[in-house]
């Protein structure tokens, strides 16, 4: 489905593996330049409405990182999601199947990358398979000089930083950096702060990794097994070590003092700060009630669903949004990509926390402002650029 009205996406379609059964969906929000920009999900139960929304999510993203004066041109909004379990033996068939079936949106109009349930070399593995140059070659013709461009990507994406790449570590720098703001709005320390997490994949391990080393202590953290708690702190790295390709973490690596409970629970542990970085929909009508946190960040997209962030906000609860929260990944691609900074990983994580920090200043001083919730600052603040970007570099051309 195609359309000209700006209320719904450009493009909608949903297509089904003839091998297996599943489906894969694609939604263009927006296009800048042509170009639109978002990663490319599975799990079990993925909706052509989670896509939407998340594609939306994209365009937002993109115009709010937007600087008059930086290399990196904001692109449009747009999300690939497959709906199959990525621990499926037929899972990476569907993969390379869909971005075969994909393929001409790719190539023209559709840059993408990994998000829930796959990684970039899974991504970059299939995309090769399925016929592709990269999984985003179609940003390649607004670059000034694409041969440095993408070679400056590629040793940005082959450093490490203590055992992490740095790729899977510039969102989670965004996450805490976006936690550390409003703690400094608040006037409340860094050191001591309790965080609770739920999921330790890329983002949600980088997140817990960066907010410990500034001093907050991580007293829960969840996975598909359950929630592992210890009110005095978790021993963060060690977990991290622990994980395998899905961010499971192996329980033989806990310590007799840590915890093994449901996996809920992080929702309702003692702690000042939860972290959402896993599934969409996590916090819903029902569950939030037991909430007792001051803020919850969300760095997985969409975890908190609209009833349920009423109902916290009437309690007094702060929501900082996906679409400010966990921006930083795709940000940190297209600045390096476009020249912004080069592949250094100190240059990446100052400038993410710049950046970051700027941005969630600015959200939450305009929803102290307007009396409204960051999201809807955010929100309102991406309406107001979105204009400047389409009327300055043009939707299509």
């Amino acid at each position: 489905m195609t359309t000209t009205d700006p209320t719904t996406p450009l493009i909608s379609l949903t297509w089904t593996d003839q091998e297996t059964g599943h489906q894969g969906h694609l939604v263009i929000d927006h296009l800048v330049r042509g170009v639109s920009s978002g990663g490319l999900r599975m799990r079990a139960g993925c909706t052509l409405e989670e896509v939407a929304g998340l594609a939306r999510g994209m365009t937002m993203k993109e115009v709010l990182h937007y600087d008059p004066q930086g290399r990196y041109i904001p692109l449009g909004g747009a999300k690939g999601g497959i709906d199959c379990d990525p621990r499926d033996p037929a899972a990476y068939g569907v993969l390379v199947r869909y971005l075969r079936a994909v393929r001409p949106y790719i190539e023209q109009f559709w840059t993408t990358g990994e998000d829930l349930g796959l990684t970039q070399d899974l991504v970059d593995r299939a995309a090769a398979e399925a016929g592709l140059v990269s999984s985003i070659q179609a940003v390649y013709p607004l670059l000034d000089d694409e041969e440095a461009a993408r070679r400056r990507l590629a040793d940005a994406f082959a450093i490490d930083v203590d055992g992490i790449g740095l790729d899977e570590l510039v969102g989670g720098c965004g996450v805490a950096e976006s936690v550390l703001t409003a703690l400094d709005r608040a006037g409340v320390a860094h050191r001591g702060t309790r965080v609770a997490v739920q999921g330790l994949g890329t983002m949600g391990g980088a997140t817990a990794r960066f907010l410990a080393r500034a001093g907050l202590r991580v007293v829960a953290a969840a996975d598909i097994k359950g929630t592992i708690a210890n009110p005095d702190g978790l021993d963060v790295e060690a977990l991290l070590a622990a994980r395998d390709g899905h961010g499971t973490v192996d329980r033989a690596a806990l310590r007799a003092e840590d915890r093994e409970l449901p996996a809920d629970a992080w929702l309702t542990t003692d702690a000042e700060v939860l972290v959402p970085a896993a599934v969409s929909y996590a916090v819903d009508a029902a569950n939030q009630a037991g909430i007792t946190a001051r803020w919850i960040v969300e760095a997985a997209n969409m975890p908190v669903v609209p009833e349920a962030e009423t109902l916290l906000a009437a309690r007094g609860i702060t929501v900082l949004p996906d679409v400010v929260v966990n921006s930083g990944t795709n940000a940190w691609w297209w600045w390096t990509l476009f020249g912004d900074i080069g592949a250094d990983a100190d240059e990446a994580f100052a400038h993410t926390r710049r950046s970051m920090r700027a941005l969630v200043d600015l959200v939450l001083a305009r929803a102290e402002a307007e009396d409204t919730t960051p999201r809807t600052a955010a929100h309102a603040l991406a309406a107001d650029r979105l204009p400047v970007v389409t009327e300055r570099f043009g939707r299509y051309r």
